[in-house]
């Protein structure tokens, strides 16, 4: 036989007090005498009567729970990204969902009505479709939110970006460093602020080594493909690039994922990685170093990156004043991870 559920009710009834009192005392809201406080107390630990917080959550429409808004779960950077954010806002006291969109998700209206009925209490935004259109749903939904990765801006408020341009610099500089004298760019979409940012700098580095070589045309060094940060995307652009421009030597792809790609590509066209093409990705996911040879990487502080915005978020929600010194907030940059697809370029050859 189904064992009774206790009910706020049944406490009020036990305690000699109404309704209203224990609501009262179990929201730590408005008056109660000492004598009740004890009454209730005592009953609910005899009665074994928790309330139901979530039932509470929502009729105060606050559920301490945060949405993380991602563009492809599919991805190695996001999963790690998951961890950190769950870790951070589990000891807060507050609880995460997933949100995988797709293509449009956003610009529909009905996405935005379905995250205020969950009644989050604020969102992480990685995914960047941010159209006139999705600016005013944001707006419009009420929610707190903080934007990072592919949606996040320079110099905005509500973002925690990372310096995308010096990152790609390294990169080139790296491969020039290493030998190469023909370097070629796979890009993300070029709508995304993260992928721009590279691309230029990518083309100021290898402009700047043209010009400092004495080319006539340094924007003929200049060699971009675009890709949509996928495995496939890569492997699929390193083959058209690899029968157009057969003497390109060295080869920056805008995230790991593609520099993945690009990897499985060249050894099914039969070249040696790194001794005839030297290869390097950008992000810092753990996959790099699980594929032979391990691909060097501009690595992001992917597990800081949650740490810091589910912090920021929280504040947000809380109504906390920002505080960018406090011991919580781990400097974020990127550093050049140089490994075997660049270090021995040039080798045996």
């Amino acid at each position: 036989m189904r064992e009774k559920q206790i009910t706020i009710r049944d406490v009020a009834k036990e305690a000699g007090v109404s309704v209203a009192t224990v609501s009262r005392y179990l929201n730590n809201k408005g008056y109660i005498s000492q004598k009740s406080e004890l009454k209730i107390r005592d009953v609910m630990e005899r009665l074994n009567y928790h309330p139901n917080e979530i039932a509470r959550g929502l009729a105060k429409k606050k559920t301490r729970t945060i949405a993380l808004i991602i563009p492809d779960i599919t991805n190695p950077f996001f999963p790690e990204l998951v961890v950190a954010i769950e870790e951070v806002a589990k000891s807060k006291g507050y609880s995460i969902i997933l949100v995988n969109t797709q293509d449009g998700d956003m610009e529909d209206n009905h996405f935005w009505t379905q995250l205020q009925n969950r009644y989050v209490d604020g969102f992480i935004l990685a995914s960047f479709e941010m159209s006139e259109r999705v600016v005013k749903a944001i707006e419009n939904s009420k929610i707190p939110f903080v934007r990072i990765d592919r949606a996040a801006e320079d110099n905005a408020n509500d973002s925690i970006g990372l310096d995308n341009y010096k990152g790609a610099k390294l990169a080139v500089e790296h491969l020039i460093e290493a030998g190469c004298r023909k370097i070629a760019h796979i890009s993300g979409p070029k709508s995304f602020p993260p992928s721009s940012e590279r691309k230029r700098g990518y083309v100021e580095s290898v402009t700047d080594w043209a010009v400092r070589n004495g080319k006539e045309s340094p924007e003929d060094a200049v060699i971009v493909y675009e890709g949509d940060f996928t495995l496939e995307s890569g492997k699929l652009l390193t083959q058209v690039l690899m029968n157009e421009q057969k003497d390109v030597d060295g080869i920056f792809l805008g995230n790991d994922l593609m520099a993945i790609g690009c990897l499985k590509a060249l050894k099914l066209m039969g070249y040696q990685v790194p001794q005839e093409v030297a290869i390097i990705g950008f992000d810092g996911i753990k996959l790099t170093e699980m594929v032979e040879p391990e691909i060097s990487t501009i690595e992001q502080p992917i597990y800081d990156i949650g740490a810091v915005s589910t912090n920021k978020l929280i504040r947000k929600i809380e109504g906390i004043e920002d505080d960018h010194s406090l011991p919580d907030e781990p400097s974020l940059d990127i550093r050049l991870v140089a490994r075997a697809s660049t270090l021995g370029f040039g080798k045996f050859r």
